[in-house]
């Protein structure tokens, strides 16, 4: 296990949709997800975390939560290596969650719980993230498609050839989405995340959207990327200090709904910021 990272950091992750749904809600008929109080845009923690898990995937990382995986077969993986059968049935445990800690990058990024099978005890992750807001309320369009083809010959006869199906799509035009994050070195320690698995992470905030098309999702694109480095694993200031900093309005509010990132302006304020250090991944 490579040496886990020795500082905190937070972030501020800036990403747009245009044209499309960058998270349905399978509650509501998979419309985009909205907050019904104030109109503004959601994307989840999972859907970020699922992005980010199928970049290092592509990476050439192992991935726990993977499509179509069956877990409790992956964690009795971990109860068949030499390093985990040659300990006492008390320490069984923590040498699977070691092991697996080690095998997987999501597991070791994320955390998991893994006593659903054979125990492997659970991990918390030292990588957090919150739901992405939009930062104007957003709007739902619902659109009629057509598929000049039908399923099956019952459906053809009904129509009497025509063979037409109709189907819905939902798109929202414009939102800009901020969502924060939080890197614990301290969980790290615990996980053996690594200034390696942390560049890595960086890179797949950074680079998730550019292998995630689909006509679904419309345009997306990860616009800024702000990370605050402390210079200890207890870190230098709270969070929601440093996340005030930076601040995203329109250059023209007068001018009617948003279509395009060029209509924003972000504002950082880095007065007194010593000894946390702002790196601009992208800005």
């Amino acid at each position: 296990m490579m040496d886990a990272i020795k500082k905190r950091y937070d972030f501020v992750l800036l990403f747009d949709v245009q044209d499309g749904n960058p998270n349905g809600d399978p509650d509501a008929g998979n419309l985009p997800r909205i907050d019904a109080e104030t109109g503004m845009g959601l994307v989840s923690d999972v859907c970020l975390k699922r992005k980010v898990r199928n970049y290092v995937q592509l990476a050439g990382q192992e991935i726990f939560i993977k499509e179509k995986g069956v877990l409790n077969t992956l964690i009795a993986e971990s109860h068949e290596q030499p390093e985990v059968k040659s300990k006492t049935k008390g320490d069984k445990t923590e040498a699977a969650r070691s092991w697996m800690c080690s095998k997987y990058y999501d597991i070791r990024t994320f955390g998991a719980v893994m006593s659903t099978g054979e125990n492997a005890g659970q991990v918390r992750g030292p990588v957090q993230i919150t739901f992405a807001r939009s930062v104007e309320p957003v709007v739902a369009l619902e659109h009629s498609i057509t598929r000049m083809a039908v399923a099956t010959e019952a459906e053809a006869e009904k129509q009497d050839g025509g063979n037409r199906t109709m189907g819905r799509k939902y798109t929202i035009p414009y939102g800009l989405y901020l969502a924060h994050g939080f890197v614990s070195a301290n969980l790290a320690n615990q996980t053996g995340f690594s200034e390696k698995d942390l560049q890595l992470f960086w890179d797949a905030l950074l680079n998730m959207f550019e292998h995630d098309r689909s006509a679904a999702r419309g345009m997306m694109s990860t616009r800024g990327l702000y990370i605050f480095e402390h210079n200890s694993a207890l870190g230098n200031a709270p969070a929601h200090s440093l996340f005030e900093r930076i601040s995203v309005s329109r250059k023209n509010p007068a001018s009617g709904p948003a279509r395009s990132f060029a209509e924003y302006s972000i504002d950082i304020n880095q007065a007194n910021l010593e000894p946390v250090s702002l790196i601009k991944k992208l800005a």
